[in-house]
C-alpha cells in the first residue's frame, strides 16, 4: 500500500517536468546608416544589402560588421548586439594612397549607457547656387561639443575633401565658416559636411558652384527666310541648370529680344526652336546664349532674307 502512494506522486513530478520549456532567448533588430548613404553592409561576412537597412532576429553577442563604399576607406568593427534595438553609423573617410582601410564605426545600443550631453550637428550652405569666385558662408548649430570641423568634396582637388581647422561653437550653440576656393573651382555638385573632432556624428549638406565653364550655339542654318523655323543647339558646361536666348538685328531687334530660357539636360546639351514671323525685317542677326546666372556667353551669326519681291 506504502509502495502504491509513493509511485503517484513520483509519476506527477515526471508529467510536471515535461510540461517545463525554456522561453525563446529575445532577439535584436539592428539599423545600419553611413554617411554618404549606399554602402555596402556586410554582417558576420555576409552581404546584408546597402545603408541604410535593417535586420531583424539577429541572435545577441558578438558580431563582425563591415561598410565598404567605391572610393571610401572600408570599415568594420566587432559589434556586442544586444536584444531590442541596436543602431550602427559609419562616417565614412574618402580614400588617399596609402591611409588605412580600417574603419571607425560609432555604434549605439539598446543597453548602452546614452552620454548625459549628445553631440548633435547641423549644416547649411549660404550659397546654393555658388558662382566660381565667390564665398560661401556655411552655418550651423551644435550640442555636446565646443567645435567643429567643416570638410569640403567635390571635384579636381576637392575629391578627397579638404576639411577646415576647428570653428568655435559660440555660447548659443551656432557656429559659422567662410570658405573662400578662389577661382580656380571646377563646376559640379559639392558637399559639406560637419562634425565634431571626435567624429562622433556628422551632418552634410550638398549644393551646386555654377562657372568656368562655355557656352556653344549652333544655328541649324546660317541663311533663312521669313517664316522659317530655325534650330538653336549647343552646350553648356558651367553646370547652370538653364540658358538664356537673346536675339540682336536691325531695328528692332537691335537692343536684344530675350526669346526666353531653356533647361540644359544631364549630358550638358541644350535645344531651342524659334520661328521668324513675317514682319523680321532682312540683314544679320546674332544669336546670344547665357547661361543662368550670367557667368559666361557664346553667340552664332545668320542673315535673314526676302522670299518673295522686295
Amino acid at each position: 500500500m506504502i509502495r502504491n502512494i509513493l509511485i503517484v506522486p513520483l509519476v506527477f513530478l515526471v508529467l510536471l517536468a515535461g510540461c517545463v520549456y525554456e522561453s525563446p532567448k529575445e532577439m535584436g533588430t539592428i539599423q545600419f546608416t553611413s554617411s554618404p548613404t549606399g554602402a555596402q553592409v556586410y554582417f558576420d561576412s555576409q552581404f546584408r544589402g546597402t545603408t541604410p537597412v535593417s535586420l531583424t532576429a539577429v541572435e545577441p553577442g558578438n558580431h563582425d560588421i563591415e561598410f565598404r563604399y567605391p572610393g571610401y576607406q572600408g570599415w568594420s568593427e566587432v559589434m556586442v548586439v544586444s536584444s531590442g534595438r541596436n543602431n550602427v553609423f559609419a562616417a565614412l573617410i574618402p580614400a588617399t594612397s596609402g591611409t588605412s582601410t580600417t574603419p571607425e564605426v560609432a555604434t549605439t545600443t539598446a543597453s548602452a549607457v546614452l552620454p548625459s550631453n549628445p553631440v548633435t550637428v547641423t549644416i547649411a550652405p549660404g550659397k546654393n547656387p555658388m558662382l566660381v569666385g565667390d564665398s560661401n558662408t556655411f552655418t550651423g548649430t551644435a550640442s555636446g561639443t565646443k567645435s567643429v570641423i567643416v570638410t569640403i568634396y567635390g571635384t579636381g582637388i576637392y575629391s578627397a575633401g579638404s576639411s577646415s581647422l576647428p570653428k568655435d561653437v559660440d555660447a548659443f550653440g551656432n557656429w559659422a565658416y567662410v570658405w573662400n576656393p578662389g577661382t580656380k573651382l571646377l563646376p559640379g555638385t559639392y558637399r559639406a559636411t560637419a562634425t565634431d573632432p571626435d567624429k562622433k556624428t556628422l551632418a552634410q549638406a550638398e549644393f551646386e558652384i555654377i562657372g568656368n565653364g562655355e557656352v556653344s550655339v549652333v544655328p541649324s542654318t546660317y541663311s533663312a527666310s521669313r517664316g522659317d523655323t530655325i534650330r538653336f543647339s549647343g552646350l553648356c558646361t558651367t553646370n547652370a541648370p538653364e540658358v538664356e536666348l537673346v536675339l540682336y538685328g536691325p531695328d528692332r531687334y537691335a537692343g536684344g529680344v530675350r526669346l526666353g530660357t531653356v533647361s540644359v539636360q544631364a549630358n550638358d546639351n541644350w535645344l531651342f526652336s524659334y520661328t521668324l514671323d513675317n514682319t523680321v525685317p532682312t540683314g544679320t542677326y546674332t544669336m546670344k546664349v547665357y547661361d543662368v546666372p550670367k557667368t559666361t556667353s557664346g553667340s552664332a551669326q545668320f542673315t535673314v532674307g526676302y522670299t518673295g519681291q522686295p
